[in-house]
C-alpha cells in the first residue's frame, strides 16, 4: 500500500486514493495512511466472520460515497464474498506472493519455500469470488537461491511486488480511460 501511494506521490502512478480500509485495526496500513493524510477506514469482520456482511456492505458504501472506480487489494487478508465481487466484477485488483495458480494461499511463500521449488514469484490478478484464481494481469518470477533463507527470499519478492504492482495498476487504469 505504502508502495502505491509512493507512485502515486512521484508521478509514476496516475491515481488517487480514496481511503484505505482494513480488517485489522492494528494494521500498519491504517497509520501509514494517516501520515500521508489519507482517511482511514476500519471494516470489522468480527469474530469468525459473524459481520461480514456488515463490513462488506460498510466497504462497498464507502467505494460508493469516494467514487472509488476500483478496489485495490494490498494485504487484505480476507475472501469477499460471491455477491460483493459481482457488484465490482473485473475492478478489484489484488496481489499475492507466488506464481498463481501455484501456492495460494496466505502462506504462499513459505510453502514455495518449504516445497523447495526453484522459482516462484509474484502475480497481480483480477479478484473472483474464489481463493487467488481471478484473471491474471502480470506475473513475475523469482529465482530461489539455494543459499536463500525464507527472509531473503520474502525480502526478493517483496521488491518485486512493489514495482509489479503499481505498473501494472498504471497499464490497467490506462486502459480503463480509453
Amino acid at each position: 500500500m505504502e508502495a502505491i501511494i509512493n507512485a502515486i506521490n512521484s508521478g509514476k502512478l496516475k491515481a488517487e486514493v480514496c481511503f484505505v480500509g482494513s480488517d485489522n485495526k492494528n494494521a500498519k496500513g491504517l497509520q501509514t495512511a494517516r501520515d500521508f493524510g489519507l482517511q482511514s477506514l476500519m471494516f470489522s469482520y468480527g469474530e469468525k466472520n459473524s459481520l461480514k456482511d456488515i463490513a462488506e456492505s460498510d466497504l462497498l458504501r464507502a467505494l460508493r460515497e469516494n467514487g472509488a472506480e476500483w478496489l485495490v487489494l494490498a494485504g487484505y487478508m480476507r475472501m469477499l464474498s460471491k455477491s460483493f465481487v459481482e457488484q465490482m466484477e473485473g475492478r478489484i485488483v489484488n496481489i499475492h506472493p507466488s506464481l498463481l495458480p501455484s501456492f495460494k494461499g496466505t502462506h504462499a511463500i513459505d510453502d514455495a519455500f518449504e516445497f523447495g521449488v526453484k522459482v516462484t514469484g509474484v502475480t497481480i490478478h483480477l479478484v473472483d469470488e474464489f481463493m487467488d484464481n481471478g484473471a491474471i494481469l502480470a506475473q513475475r518470477a523469482v529465482e530461489i537461491k539455494d543459499d536463500d533463507t525464507i527472509e531473503t527470499l520474502s525480502e526478493r519478492i517483496h521488491e518485486i511486488e512493489h514495482a509489479l504492482y503499481h505498473e501494472t495498476l498504471s497499464k490497467l487504469f490506462r486502459k480503463g480511460e480509453k
